[in-house]
Formats: structure tokens, sequence, C-alpha cells
């Protein structure tokens, strides 16, 4: 699969039928999700901790359910982070080996040539 080409000259607008769409110039989203799965893993640890204090509620009212599934929401969303963290660093050093063979390929300006030192006369 190759990686879509962003160029400058991409059109703002695109036609189709009758419609016109417009593209919008944002910039790109957080494509690893690191973060996304940071927000996750510290929303479910506030949800746990929030509803620490009822557990006696939730085990009478037969919810003791939602306590656990918090608790499994922080420890997969660690693995996912792990998983997702992973992804990042193999994503930067495949950019960095295309970096250093592009950067292996170019086109190198010439040595001079050098010349003969000038004999000296008699």
């Amino acid at each position: 699969m190759r990686p879509v080409e962003l160029r400058d000259d991409q059109p703002v607008a695109h036609e189709i039928g009758r419609r016109t769409y417009l593209v919008a110039d944002v910039e790109p989203l957080d494509v690893d999700g690191v973060r996304t799965v940071e927000v996750g893993i510290a929303l479910f640890l506030l949800t746990f901790l929030a509803l620490l204090p009822f557990y006696g509620q939730l085990e009478s009212s037969g919810r003791l359910w939602w306590l656990w599934t918090c608790l499994a929401g922080v420890g997969l969303g660690f693995l996912g982070l792990e998983y997702c963290r992973r992804h990042r660093r193999v994503r930067r050093d495949r950019e960095v080996q295309v970096d250093a063979a592009e950067a292996a390929t170019a086109v190198a300006p010439e040595p001079p040539v050098p010349t003969d030192p000038p004999v000296p006369g008699p």
C-alpha cells in the first residue's frame, strides 16, 4: 500500500454531481493514538475512583460490575498504550530509514579536480 502523497497543488474544492465539497485546511490528527488511549485510561481510572465509595450500594443493587468494568478498562488501556507506543516507534524508525536512504541517494556535488602544482622555474 502506497502512502498518500501530500502536495500543495491539491484542489480546494471537489465537484461531485451538482454539489461542491470544500476541503478544509486542518492539521492532521494524532495518528498514533497514544494521546487518545491516555485520555481513555484517565477517564476509566477517574470513574473507578468515583465509584469506589459506593461499593456497598453497587453490590446491593447488582451493579458491582460497573466498578470492575472501569478497572478492566484501565488494564486493557495500558496494554493498548504499549501497542500504540510500539507502533509510533516503528513508524518513526521507518521515517528515519527513508530519510537516510533519500540522503544517501541524493546527488552530491562533484569534488573539484586537483590541479598539478606549478613547476618552479630554473
